[in-house]
């Protein structure tokens, strides 16, 4: 008895039109042929056909690359689109940065001592001078 694998996850099937191919692959097929062939046409009477062949196939690669291509289920737009993001758009060191909480109660602890530490000084300063004696000028 014949076995069909079945994924597991239904949403990275897609759903094929015509030939087995998706909606995408045919236009881009399509689109493919009205520009490759016409081009194969002109060039092969003043070119060569080994060349009018070749050009024709530089042109069409485009098309088979952006019906075809897909990495991580991202269609080869989604990843160029991201590759100049990454590299040319975005800044090129993002510093990653947290707040601390240890450090900011070691901050706070310091900056109590701190104050505390003035009003103690001017405190037994005050104590030092006396109660009835005149502050000295200086």
């Amino acid at each position: 008895m014949a076995y069909v694998p079945v994924p597991k996850d239904l949403t990275k099937v897609k759903t094929k039109v015509a030939l087995n191919l998706t909606k995408r692959q045919l236009i881009c097929f399509s689109a493919a042929l009205l520009i490759g062939l016409p081009l194969f046409f002109l060039l092969k009477d003043s070119a060569g056909t080994s060349l009018a062949a070749f050009v024709m196939i530089l042109v069409m690669l485009p098309c088979f690359l952006i019906a075809m291509y897909e990495k991580h289920g991202q269609p080869l737009e989604v990843v160029v689109k991201n590759i100049i993001q990454t590299k040319f758009a975005r800044p090129k060191e993002r510093p990653y940065q947290t707040e601390n909480l240890y450090a900011v109660i070691e901050r706070q602890r310091k900056l109590e001592k701190e104050v505390s530490a003035i009003v103690k000084g001017t405190a037994h300063k005050e104590t030092r001078r006396g109660a009835g004696s005149k502050p000295r000028k200086g």
